[in-house]
């Protein structure tokens, strides 16, 4: 192998000389390497086979995904990640708006001393502790009459 005195002043790299080396293609590859050198904007076929081999290293190196991802697909990706974020967004609210109006209308109703209050919401936090939070009806209204 024969070394060039081509040098890469890339940025954040150390200063390097390129090494020539064999390789062997297909014509066909050839053909589809020169048309997609093109597209990724390379003045050489040198320059193209680097760029495509640490791409491929970091691919196979599965360090930085994201780095290797078409950009369409991460920016789909993306997409559907904050609609999905707004709608449950969107979701809590209305379910927060429900919970209020349904404790406005208890507390309308009921007269609750201040200490069975705070007693049952020390219990209310344990259960949804002890359930991860799949807490029912049916199991509240079980308690209430003496159950559990």
């Amino acid at each position: 192998m024969s070394k060039k005195t081509h040098v890469s002043v890339e940025p954040n790299t150390s200063v390097e000389v390129k090494t020539r080396i064999p390789v062997w293609l297909y014509p066909s590859t050839l053909e589809v390497m020169d048309r997609a050198m093109k597209i990724a904007n390379c003045k050489s076929r040198s320059e193209y086979l680097e760029k495509a081999a640490l791409f491929y290293a970091g691919y196979v190196s599965g360090q930085d995904a994201t780095a290797y991802l078409p950009p369409a697909l991460a920016s789909v990706l993306r997409g559907t990640v904050q609609d999905t974020e707004n709608r449950i967004c969107r979701l809590l609210f209305k379910l927060a708006v429900e919970l209020d109006m349904v404790m406005n209308v208890l507390a309308a109703g009921m007269e609750i001393p201040d200490e069975q209050l705070k007693a049952l919401r020390g219990r209310c936090v344990q259960n949804v502790k002890k359930t991860s939070g799949s807490i029912s009806l049916d199991d509240a209204v079980r308690y209430q009459r003496g159950g559990l």
